[in-house]
């Protein structure tokens, strides 16, 4: 990898004016000048499209590159994005999240430091719709039990950054999905031997606001997790009825849930919240 690798950022966009101006300006303003950042819309209506023509026709951001146009959803944008992606080090950035001062830097070091890791991931702050952090998310170590059994998916995509050769090697979302692409394709990458390692490291700020799915459709999003983990776990698989599988997965999740839980409490992370939590509500 060259010193100074090209990072690609990928945001899929769809009526998010409130918020992707700052996800837009948490990428201007690392202090790694190596970037770009395609913006993929699905033809916005509440003046995201004035927001990107205004911020383009600065000359000073020409690694800033967008399109507005008809898609079947955010997993078909982000492989529009994955392909026109120039750069040796690819995100995968929302457009109602953003990366914190130092992300680039740390993502860069990662990879050199690490030729043999494929997918890095890091830390995060929660933050509301107003953009205030409320809580520090720390994360594990790569377990790909925790990933395939755990009741979320514990891996933000706002921290992960892949090597190029995961796109180079024809690795894609599955456009059926709407709600837990992101899992489905961790899931086929760790299976298909490509190596995750998690950064200590706070790189970004993951938004919880009305309209997300994560907020919005949470039904939904449980559905479909449940649905991809039925499909690629080989233990479900081997399961002829829909009850035994239910109930094999009911273990299954709460065994993953001891694994990553008991792993942050030795690590501390649950005793750094709390000293968050009372530190916020001194200075109020």
């Amino acid at each position: 990898m060259a010193h100074s690798p090209l990072i690609s950022i990928v945001t899929p966009s769809l009526n998010q004016v409130d918020f992707i101006g700052e996800a837009l300006q948490s990428v201007q303003r690392q202090s790694y000048t190596n970037w770009e950042h395609l913006v993929i819309d699905g033809n916005s209506t509440d003046g995201t499209i004035d927001l990107l023509r205004a911020l383009t026709a600065n000359r000073g951001q020409q690694n800033i590159f967008w399109v507005s146009e008809q898609d079947s959803g955010q997993s078909e944008a982000l492989n529009r994005g994955f392909r026109q992606a120039k750069g040796d080090i690819i995100g995968w950035l929302n457009s109602d999240d953003r990366y914190r001062a130092g992300c680039f830097e740390h993502i860069v070091q990662a990879f050199e430091e690490n030729p043999c890791i494929d997918i890095f991931y890091g830390d995060y702050l929660l933050i509301n719709e107003l953009g205030n952090a409320f809580q520090i998310r720390r994360e594990i170590e790569f377990s790909e039990f925790i990933l395939l059994y755990h009741r979320i998916l514990y891996i933000p995509t706002t921290t992960t950054f892949f090597r190029r050769k995961i796109f180079d090697e024809g690795n894609w979302l599955n456009t059926h999905l709407q709600y837990a692409m992101d899992l489905d394709f961790f899931i086929r990458l760790s299976t298909e031997g490509y190596r995750f390692k998690h950064i200590p490291q706070l790189l970004a700020d993951f938004r919880l606001q009305p309209y997300s799915k994560t907020c919005s459709a949470p039904d939904r999003q449980r559905a479909e997790h449940q649905k991809v983990v039925f499909a690629a776990a080989p233990i479900l698989r081997s399961l002829e009825s829909s009850c035994s599988k239910t109930v094999a997965l009911s273990v299954l999740r709460s065994i993953a849930s001891v694994k990553r839980y008991s792993e942050k409490m030795r690590r501390g992370y649950y005793w750094e919240q709390l000293r968050s939590s009372s530190s916020s509500l001194t200075r109020m």
